[in-house]
């Protein structure tokens, strides 16, 4: 990959910040992508502090070797976030961290590097593994799935609305020639899509879908919420930046829900139960977005959106 693929960490103050970092804290940076926010929490950490990165993607890891080289008071796995209360009750943390950090999504790098094939306007192989060793690539998925399979992921996890219309042509098609390549894929579903959103490439939401499904992102991210807040001690701090609506539906239910304890999930006509509005996080502030500044500096903060979590018992 090219230095000039370079990624802008979005929210980067706002979300260190909010992490409200002890010099001798444990901390997790469940989505290492390039350091940004790992390098600047690491600047807070004093000599007995340590914070543990999380990876699935081979160019973030190495890039997390590098500045292990250059202090010890942080390490790289390359595992799902979603793993990480059995990596950190190998390393005998669980429960002792004082903050997990999770910036979800896919990073500028893999978008622009074109040979990772998670782009409709950088051509390169068809794959869109953020582990590129794991599972199977995106032409293997389109090689064999089902129309209707197919479709339900376009809808499901790319919110599109032509779903239907469009693997029907994706399925068409792979019976004359199968699909190696993104710019390929991408013109198929783009004719495919009847109705242009502006200042949208028609194949957006079917790539966004595939990726997410290919990469089980929001299973990751429901296992992974449940992982950080069971690892954080009382009064950790747990900070989530999502990048779309479906990312940001399940952070906020699953705060919701443990805002209000287990009576949340109670019918509305059994007698209260005292212990049962016990909630288990508070709140910290309201949403956050990235600043005027910081969307003209980088127009993919458009979508971030940042909640905040404090552990209560």
């Amino acid at each position: 990959m090219s230095e000039a693929l370079s990624h802008i960490t979005v929210l980067l103050d706002e979300a260190v910040s909010a992490l409200a970092v002890q010099t001798d804290g444990c901390y997790v940076d469940g989505t290492f992508g390039r350091g940004g926010h790992s390098r600047l929490i690491l600047e807070q950490l004093g000599d007995s502090g340590s914070l543990l990165g999380f990876d699935k993607d081979p160019l973030a890891i190495a890039t997390g070797v590098q500045l292990e080289q250059h202090t010890a008071r942080f390490s790289i796995v390359q595992r799902s976030f979603a793993d990480m209360d059995s990596e950190l009750q190998q390393r005998q943390l669980f429960g002792q961290v004082d903050g997990v950090l999770l910036d979800l999504g896919v990073s500028s790098p893999q978008i622009d590097d074109g040979e990772r094939g998670f782009s409709f306007m950088h051509d390169g192989p068809l794959d869109m593994r953020m582990n590129p060793a794991e599972g199977i690539s995106a032409a293997q998925w389109v090689a064999q799935v089902s129309a209707e399979e197919m479709a339900r992921v376009f809808k499901e996890y790319g919110e599109e609305r032509f779903a239907k219309r469009m693997a029907n042509a994706v399925v068409a098609r792979r019976e004359i020639e199968p699909f190696t390549r993104t710019a390929d894929l991408a013109a198929v579903l783009t004719e495919a899509n009847p109705a242009w959103e502006k200042g949208k490439n028609p194949a957006t939401r079917a790539f966004q879908g595939m990726r997410i499904h290919l990469n089980n992102e929001l299973g990751d991210l429901e296992q992974g919420l449940e992982a950080a807040m069971a690892a954080l001690k009382v009064g950790g701090r747990l900070v989530v930046i999502s990048f779309h609506s479906l990312e940001d539906r399940i952070v906020k239910q699953f705060m919701r829900r443990l805002a209000k304890g287990e009576a949340d999930q109670l019918p509305r006509h059994l007698p209260i139960i005292p212990e049962k509005f016990d909630p288990i996080i508070k709140l910290i502030g309201k949403p956050q977005y990235a600043s005027a500044a910081e969307l003209k500096a980088n127009p993919r903060a458009r979508s971030a959106v940042m909640r905040v979590a404090e552990k209560l018992r």
